[in-house]
């Protein structure tokens, strides 16, 4: 997931998750769908956060450390939308959030390129095909800006190498998220020691849907906020077959 997302509302996820999880989860604010949220927007999204487990809280993507004093430094900080599972541990923005500051974002859906030499890269938009939520790995830490004193949450989203589907569609990078599974959530929420979060942060073994989408990254100043981003320009990507033509089904 390299910088675009889809989320869902509030009461979407709410019902998601007592389905899921069979328990109530407290909705600390309203939030809208966002069919399409751009990463180098900094945008808050719906998180669960180690630190309160039964509650979605929006957190702000884009991780922002202790040392930075204010917006004007955040703004030009450098860029923690993603965090590379690899070197988490080791890297100064990260290393003393990870062992007691994860948690799980969210999503309907990612976005991610695919390269093909001598032509534009292609978008492609991952989902499950039942409209199932996606929980992605992340880290965060409560940001305070020395000049307002606003406390928020920012985070990063985990990223690892890529599974065998991402390796042909993310292709360049052969990165993907940190793809979570419900029975690892109360180690993923509650591990302290390095080798019981670091066993988590591998690969995803499963599969998502995946299709060609319009080029959002061409589209940085433009309103691509609205569902039909999210639609099929025509090719599917098929597991161990590639990229199918399925105009014809349109």
């Amino acid at each position: 997931m390299c910088y675009n997302t889809a989320t869902p509302n509030d009461a979407e996820l709410r019902r998601y998750l007592k389905e899921l999880l069979i328990k109530d989860y407290h909705i600390e604010n309203e939030f809208e769908e966002r069919f399409n949220a751009d990463g180098f927007a900094r945008p808050f999204l719906p998180t669960v956060l180690s630190e309160s487990q039964d509650s979605v809280k929006l957190s702000q993507w884009k991780l922002i450390p202790h040392w930075v004093k204010n917006e004007a430094e955040a703004k030009k900080y450098a860029n923690t939308l993603n965090a590379e599972g690899e070197t988490i541990f080791e890297k100064a923005s990260y290393r003393n959030s990870i062992l007691k500051r994860r948690g799980i974002l969210w999503v309907k859906g990612f976005y991610e390129p695919h390269k093909v030499p001598g032509v534009k890269e292609t978008e492609n938009y991952f989902c499950y095909k039942d409209g199932g939520m996606i929980p992605i790995g992340i880290v965060y830490n409560p940001w305070t800006d020395q000049d307002t004193g606003e406390i928020k949450n920012t985070f990063s989203v985990i990223t690892t190498k890529a599974n065998a589907q991402f390796e042909v569609i993310h292709n360049e990078k052969k990165r993907m998220p940190l793809i979570l599974e419900p029975k690892d959530f109360e180690q993923w929420f509650d591990a302290r020691e390095r080798g019981e979060v670091a066993e988590l942060i591998k690969p995803w073994e499963g599969e998502l849907s995946a299709h060609q989408v319009v080029r959002i990254t061409a589209m940085r100043n433009v309103d691509t906020n609205y569902a039909d981003i999210q639609k099929s320009i025509g090719k599917e990507w098929v597991f161990g077959e590639g990229l199918k033509d399925t105009t014809a089904l349109l």
